[in-house]
């Protein structure tokens, strides 16, 4: 309808000028058509322009050309020139249409390929599939003129229902497309054109096809990733379950043999047994029970730990009045190793001794699990900036430094060169250390094993001034000790031996 009345009203304000600023002067009127019929082709298009042409040439023919008023042509040169006026006329307004027709298919091309890299972005950025989909709606409002863009779709992730809506704008056509991808179809694209728009075009449909597409492969991803993440939660469900069947077919029942066997040799009417050999038994007996009874804690520490229950109840304690206690409870675990222990004048903690306590009985026994025996087993409390620090080494094979953040996870052993744990100890001693407010690493030990350190926050009453002796120094090369014996006194030292 645009290009319609442009070519009618382009020849007709032409003539008026021509009358009124050239009358009877053909020359200067063919110029003011020309103009004419330029802007014909520019605002309404190829057709526009070349009608105007048509029209132009039977103004100039009827209101300049002698005999004036008629169509009829006398004079060959007035029929040249009006044929050179037409084709010129024809060219003229076919270049400028064509030429301004390129150019708003190129920058529409430009605000498309935009349009549809935005949207790739949004499939790669993962973020959340609720908040893709939104920015998708609301992307394309603007440049296809939508009154209203809806999707709706399904997949393993879940269901979305999305709708982008222009405020005040009243809806008109509305166009369905599936959002189907390698066949399958996920749900529904529906896009509802502004009213006065004109009608969704090839083009409009070819880039909400293209948007489809982009919608559907985000789709497509969200149900991939669910079930990755389902199967990966089932891989770890499995590992967690086959390693704990492994602590308790293993761990629980070697303490379990041991007492069924002590206990039926002590029951055993034929077999004589003298005091010590009693004693023997029945300490064996104690043993293994207490060891039961860690490994159950252990078990249910980390269920209390992964249910965000691990609560301490702190209050002031000496870090080297829980490990003296640890070490007279652990000296016939630890009577194959050479202890060797040095406890700087420390700061009071606030902790749970109890907790704290499983933090040092699980550490020792750990690297009583892996020394060799006869090892040395070190033990250094010292004050760090304002907290404690405590380094338990061992003579053990080591950890790898790729290892040490892995062996804090539940029921991780790694290569232990066949030495049974159940893999919880440094699990739960990690727990109780950060529920505390501290850390905990590990790091190599120059003896050749690995050193467990952890640092707990002292007290603000009980913390010192710093001082240059308060810094902790490398451990001193000391004579071996015999178990059980003490090494050396020093000033502001102590070592001990359980």
């Amino acid at each position: 309808m645009r290009a319609v009345g442009t070519a009618l009203l382009a020849p007709a304000v032409a003539t008026g000028l021509g009358l009124l600023l050239q009358p009877g002067r053909a020359l200067g009127a063919i110029s003011i058509y020309l103009l004419g019929v330029v802007v014909a082709a520019a605002v309404g298009g190829l057709w526009s322009g070349l009608i105007a042409s048509v029209l132009s040439l039977l103004c100039i023919n009827y209101f300049f050309t002698e005999p004036l008023h008629t169509l009829r042509v006398t004079d060959s040169e007035d029929a040249v020139a009006l044929v050179a006026f037409l084709v010129v006329a024809a060219i003229v307004g076919s270049l400028v249409a064509r030429t301004l027709e390129e150019k708003a298919r190129a920058a529409r091309g430009e605000r498309e390929s935009r349009l549809l890299s935005y949207l790739a972005t949004k499939v790669l950025s993962g973020e959340r599939l609720e908040r893709v989909l939104e920015d998708f709606a609301g992307s394309l409002l603007g440049p296809l003129h939508l009154a209203r863009c809806e999707i709706r779709a399904r997949t393993r992730a879940g269901s979305y229902d999305v709708v982008q809506t222009r405020d005040l704008t009243p809806p008109g056509e509305e166009r369905r497309l599936p959002l189907d991808v390698g066949g399958e179809v996920f749900g529904t694209l529906v896009v509802v054109r502004a009213e006065g728009q004109p009608p969704i075009g090839r083009d409009d449909v070819r880039l909400l096809e293209a948007a489809a597409r982009q919608i559907a492969i985000a789709l497509e991803r969200a149900g991939l990733d669910a079930q990755v993440n389902m199967a990966r939660l089932d891989a770890e469900t499995n590992q967690a379950r086959a390693a704990l069947f492994s602590a308790v077919t293993h761990d629980l029942r070697t303490p379990l043999a041991s007492i069924k066997a002590a206990v039926t040799s002590l029951l055993q009417d034929e077999a004589a047994h003298d005091d010590a050999q009693r004693r023997d038994l029945l300490q064996t007996v104690l043993e293994e029970t207490d060891r039961l009874n860690r490994l159950l804690g252990n078990l249910l520490d980390l269920a209390r730990f992964e249910a965000g229950a691990l609560t301490p109840a702190k209050q002031p304690v000496a870090m080297d009045e829980i490990l003296e206690s640890v070490l007279h409870r652990l000296q016939s675990r630890l009577s194959r190793f050479r202890v060797r222990t040095m406890i700087r004048d420390t700061p009071e903690i606030a902790a749970d001794p109890v907790q704290l306590d499983q933090v040092f009985t699980n550490l020792l026994e750990n690297a009583a699990r892996f020394s060799p025996p006869g090892g040395e087993i070190a033990i250094v409390i010292s004050p760090w900036k304002r907290s404690v620090q405590v380094r338990i080494s061992d003579q053990g094979p080591g950890i790898s430094p790729e290892e040490r953040e892995r062996v804090f996870d539940a029921f991780y052993q790694g290569d232990d060169g066949g030495h049974p744990g159940s893999g919880l100890g440094l699990t739960i001693a990690r727990a109780i250390v950060l529920a505390h407010g501290g850390r905990i690493r590990i790091e190599g030990s120059p003896t050749g094993g690995v050193s467990v350190v952890f640092e707990l926050p002292a007290l603000e009453s009980s913390v010192p001034e710093p001082r240059a002796a308060d810094l902790p120094v490398p451990e001193p090369e000391r004579p071996a000790a015999e178990p059980g014996r003490s090494v050396e006194a020093a000033r502001g030292v102590t070592e001990r031996s359980p």
